[in-house]
């Protein structure tokens, strides 16, 4: 029995440690709901011993019912091979009938009874889709960070996935009594084995034992250092150039026209190397935000109204679908600039005409604001750099590979975060996640 206790405490340890982690992250919160409700589980023999036979079977039902539910779940969602929210939403509730069933069922005879046959013929195929989620997301992974980390989720959990639908549902099924614990234990400790290595060297699920921070905020930084340096120096070559250019049209004479204009062109020329690079370090410097209530299907809207007649002209149709309009306290100039950055990359991915919708949607862990088109697409071997600064899919002399870059810095200062799925001729849709703690309530909420 103390064996079983040790197995509750470590993975329950586990799951608040990744809940911990990073609480408004889906994937983990439902790796915290699979490891908690596979906890749970230690708990059955002592409450029997305990002389809590009501309690165990609840304990036991919720152990056996709930974790291939949330197992499922977990895949589906840290695959991103779903990637509308309402086929996720209706996937999460399609999948969640059985073990409803399988509840009915336990309490509607005269005593609690699990049906290990019924249990077994759904949580069989929900065991082993986790398992193949797992592995598809691998090998459809194209970004080399990504792979490694879905490399390590799926060595970490697939073996052990595997052993519990045998050694336990299988087990259960041919012989109720079966101590399954001797047999499946070697396989926990082989995946806390994967996961403690797995968070010195690399990370797990965004958990890492802090030897290092973010790499974007590294990579932010230098950008902002060396666009600092450069700022810096291009106004002071701008200064001498001012100076010269100034001295000379003083000495000119008024017959001078020709050489007049050459002069305005220096000025303009310096003007604008000087705006790029004041332009090219604003977006990458620490940003301070100032945040305040303002309503973000407004300025979604004010956005789409200054960019329609662009639009208009390339055969564009700008579309507003908000399903809720709440208050968030956020900063309304750097949620502005966001948008108008979002609203011209798409606009952009549209050479031919097409369609940009903005949709905004709440739901229990927040606010989503997204930016959706169905033009050119990102080839998916270019999805993982989108967010580094400097880096972009797009050429032209305006376009420094920063507005993606500035968005990404301002949802991590903001609490929130930045999401970006495409596909190749198809469209891109790029999602701003606010945490629900920037949800502002209503008075008569």
């Amino acid at each position: 029995m103390r064996s079983m206790l040790y197995y509750f405490f470590a993975l329950f340890g586990a799951a608040i440690v990744l809940l911990a982690g990073n609480p408004r992250h889906e994937i983990n919160r439902w790796a915290f709901l699979f490891l908690a409700f596979a906890a749970i589980g230690g708990l059955t023999d002592f409450l029997r011993e305990s002389g809590w036979d009501a309690a165990a079977q609840a304990i036991q039902f919720a152990n056996l019912a709930v974790t291939p539910y949330a197992v499922a779940v977990f895949a589906l969602v840290y695959s991103e091979l779903v990637a509308s929210p309402a086929r996720k939403r209706l996937w999460k509730w399609l999948l969640l009938l059985p073990p409803a069933a399988t509840l009915a069922a336990s309490v509607c005879g005269p005593a609690f009874r699990i049906d290990y046959g019924w249990l077994l013929a759904w949580a069989a195929p929900y065991y082993t889709g986790a398992c193949v989620l797992l592995a598809a997301a691998l090998l459809k992974e194209n970004d080399r960070v990504k792979r490694r980390n879905r490399l390590i989720i799926t060595v970490m959990m697939v073996p052990t996935l595997l052993a519990v639908l045998f050694l336990i549902y299988v087990a259960k099924l041919v012989k109720p009594d079966f101590d399954f614990f001797r047999y499946v234990s070697p396989f926990f400790i082989y995946s806390f084995a994967v996961a403690i290595l797995s968070l010195f060297v690399y990370g797990v699920l965004g958990i890492k034992l802090r030897v290092e921070r973010d790499p974007m905020d590294s990579a932010m930084q230098a950008a902002s250092s060396g666009t600092h340096l450069l700022s810096h120096s291009i106004k002071n070559e701008i200064g001498k150039i001012a100076i010269s250019a100034e001295n000379i049209r003083r000495s000119l004479t008024r017959q001078d026209e020709a050489a007049r204009e050459h002069l305005e062109l220096i000025a303009s020329a310096s003007e604008h190397l000087l705006a790029m690079a004041e332009r090219m370090h604003s977006r990458t410097k620490r940003i301070e935000l100032k945040p305040e209530p303002c309503r973000p299907d407004k300025l979604a809207e004010e956005a789409v109204q200054r960019n329609r007649e662009r639009a208009e002209r390339l055969g564009i149709e700008l579309i507003c679908a908000f399903a809720a309009r709440p208050t968030l306290l956020c900063d309304p100039v750097h949620l502005t600039e966001m948008l108008e950055n979002l609203l011209s990359n798409a606009i952009e991915a549209l050479p031919d005409g097409g369609t940009v919708v903005l949709r905004l949607e709440r739901g229990r862990s927040g606010v989503s604001l997204s930016v959706e088109d169905n033009g050119i697409g990102i080839p998916q071997d270019r999805i993982g750099r989108v967010f580094e600064p400097f880096y972009s899919t797009k050429s032209g002399r305006s376009n420094f590979g920063l507005g993606l870059s500035y968005v990404y810095n301002v949802m991590r200062q903001c609490k929130g975060s930045v999401e970006l799925t495409s596909r190749v001729n198809e469209g891109t849709r790029v999602t701003l996640h606010f945490p629900s703690s920037a949800v502002v309530k209503s008075k008569g909420a």
